[in-house]
């Protein structure tokens, strides 16, 4: 499975976080073409750092030119997001060109909020945290990219699906 030593690892350190993103949508049963995984953390200093760690363990390092653990600073991560315009920190594997990390700088929702309604999905016997469908929309929709569009209305015939 595409980033089970990702998941493996994110669940070793006992990291918080949500699958979201073009993964979370084919999680969902939607079937689409994505290359990076897209993740939600708990933004706590405590919880970025055992990210930084399953990462860099794993081999993968970041693609902007600093130091991994400097994510775990939050004031790091404003003055990025203010002076580069940065919305996610991007973590690759040297030997693994197609498979990137992508953590959210910011949360455009509270973290705390989206995991009470996450949902569990077993994989290779890997528990896999995503996003609800709920707000993997309301994300998409803040995001309002073409693919999202797409994605949503996807998103809007699973959810009506389960509802029967």
């Amino acid at each position: 499975m595409y980033y089970e030593s990702v998941f493996r690892g994110l669940n070793e350190q006992g990291v918080k976080y949500l699958v979201i993103g073009g993964i979370a949508v084919n999680l969902y049963g939607i079937m689409r073409a994505t290359a990076d995984l897209d993740i939600m953390v708990d933004l706590s200093q405590e919880n970025v750092e055992k990210l930084v760690i399953a990462l860099e363990n794993l081999g993968y390092k970041p693609k902007v030119p600093v130091k991994a653990i400097e994510f775990a600073d939050p004031e790091k991560r404003k003055m990025w997001q203010e002076k580069k315009h940065m919305h996610v920190f991007l973590f690759f594997h040297p030997e693994k060109l197609f498979e990137e990390v992508d953590v959210f700088v910011e949360n455009l929702i509270d973290f705390e909020t989206v995991g009470k309604d996450k949902k569990i999905v077993r994989a290779e016997n890997i528990e896999i945290p995503i996003i609800s469908i709920k707000h993997l929309i309301d994300l998409k929709k803040k995001a309002g990219r073409k693919q999202d569009i797409s994605d949503i209305e996807a998103l809007e015939q699973v959810r009506r699906i389960n509802e029967i």
